[in-house]
């Protein structure tokens, strides 16, 4: 599931991922099947693209694609990269980046993913900044049921996360995200009453964070937390503990474009005797 932010502020856009990616398998004991989950807590899903320097991505949702051989989404990005190369395409508009992305990712899911598939959306977080734009723009794609890329925060500055949030949303809108849906049963309220409700206690329960106000820094600070606290939170907690591994920050500005934050290495055996 793992937890993915994209944090667009005044002074430039924070991407960040933790590296943790659960897999699932089927064992069959006699006439029961048991579902074993598998967690790899190096993978990279703060994706940096050669040649597009002023933007990037991060992944979450569906770890993998692929039922027999899968793959996770940082595996394909040599692949788009010689797409962009063959199409002689240089710097692109974050929305034309963002559609490119998808186009590529939809067609990946079509040759090796099932027509019934009913899991969870590979989803894809994409900021960065357009030529001569002051500030920066965020987007979010799901492939494959909204492949088509929904700008986030468009009037203004926020933080837009995705992938295991109960701990993310009680600490920035105060409630657990199945707050809404538990009172609609209990009350028996519509969907538009529910709707109504979901709003009212954003209103009343938000953390007051002035988001247009935060230097990059603290910008940084904030993601590291929601990441860091979630996988602290499910230490301790029965269930999918689908955040863990290092956490990769990056940043993107208009003046410097992407430059890692902090973002884990390759490294061999350590205290080696």
């Amino acid at each position: 599931m793992s937890l993915g932010i994209a944090f667009k502020g005044p002074e430039g856009i924070v991407l960040a991922a933790d590296s943790r990616v659960t897999l699932t398998t089927q064992m069959t004991n006699g006439k029961q099947t048991q579902i074993i989950a598998s967690t790899f807590d190096n993978a990279t899903k703060l994706l940096e693209i050669s040649g597009q320097t002023y933007v990037g991505a991060v992944t979450y949702g569906l770890g993998a694609m692929g039922e027999k051989e899968p793959r996770v989404a940082h595996s394909f990005i040599p692949e788009f990269e010689e797409h962009l190369v063959k199409k002689k395409v240089e710097r692109l508009p974050i929305e034309n980046f963002s559609k490119e992305l998808s186009k590529f990712f939809m067609k990946q899911w079509e040759k090796i993913m099932p027509e019934n598939f009913l899991g969870p959306d590979m989803i894809f977080l994409v900021g960065g900044f357009d030529e001569g734009d002051p500030y920066g723009k965020v987007y979010m794609i799901r492939i494959p049921r909204k492949p088509e890329p929904i700008e986030q925060n468009m009037d203004g500055f926020g933080v837009t996360w995705g992938g295991q949030l109960e701990s993310t949303n009680r600490l920035i809108k105060g409630f657990d995200p199945n707050l809404p849906s538990i009172i609609q049963k209990f009350l028996k309220l519509d969907d538009d009453q529910k709707e109504k409700l979901t709003q009212h206690l954003e209103s009343k329960l938000s953390a007051q964070i002035p988001y247009q106000f935060l230097p990059l820094q603290d910008c940084v600070n904030l993601s590291i937390f929601l990441i860091r606290t979630t996988m602290e939170m499910q230490t301790w907690m029965v269930g999918i503990r689908g955040v863990g591994g290092a956490i990769d920050v990056a940043t993107i500005t208009r003046t410097r474009g992407l430059k890692p934050v902090q973002i884990k290495e390759i490294i061999g055996q350590i205290n080696v005797k």
